[in-house]
């Protein structure tokens, strides 16, 4: 689709945070699963909730507008979101782990805040104000659950703190005893 107008421009936004939202209610419920923290837990399968019913107000918005919003891919979400599986992948079950999955869940809440506050400024400038107030419930919606998501984190990663250095006094103790073993062996 070529883009000329603002209403094309919003149009496109638009489609680009209904394809986000779709892809975040695909991967929300196997990042709560990942979650070993209950609050953590049960923030981002709220947060599912609050995203599903988002998807619905982005449906009301296309009947005002009169355009369908399918048809696009979110390449920018995509990645967030594939960068947000690693973390599953990469990390052992833990505070680590849900410091991380946190992290990922911030950049994703920061993506849509960005999204939907363009969205937000220019359906404002071309007069569409019952958008504008569906997106503004939105964009709070989005701010509250970065904040939510912050107030966790002091939490979690107190824990993710302690969880390492007990895994660093771990591992001296291996060094240490490799060391005793090749000391047996030279002198033995």
């Amino acid at each position: 689709m070529s883009v000329g107008t603002l209403e094309e421009l919003l149009i496109d936004e638009l489609k680009d945070l209904y394809s986000a939202e779709k892809q975040i209610v695909h991967s929300l419920p196997k990042l709560a699963k990942a979650a070993s923290s209950a609050e953590l837990q049960d923030a981002l399968e709220s947060h599912l909730e609050e995203t599903k019913g988002q998807v619905e107000r982005l449906e009301q918005i296309a009947e005002i507008v009169g355009k369908k919003l399918t048809g696009k891919t979110c390449a920018g979400m995509k990645g967030v979101l594939e960068e947000g599986s690693e973390v599953l992948d990469e990390m052992d079950e833990g505070s680590v782990r849900d410091a991380a999955l946190i992290g990922a869940s911030q950049r994703v809440e920061h993506y849509e805040m960005a999204g939907y506050g363009t969205a937000r400024d220019f359906a404002k400038l071309l007069g569409l104000n019952d958008v504008v107030e569906l997106l503004e419930e939105t964009l709070e919606e989005e701010k509250a659950a970065d904040e939510k998501l912050t107030a966790i984190s002091a939490s979690v990663n107190q824990e993710a703190l302690a969880e390492s250095e007990d895994e660093d006094d771990e591992d001296e103790i291996d060094e240490e005893g490799e060391e005793d073993e090749e000391e047996v062996v030279k002198h033995g």
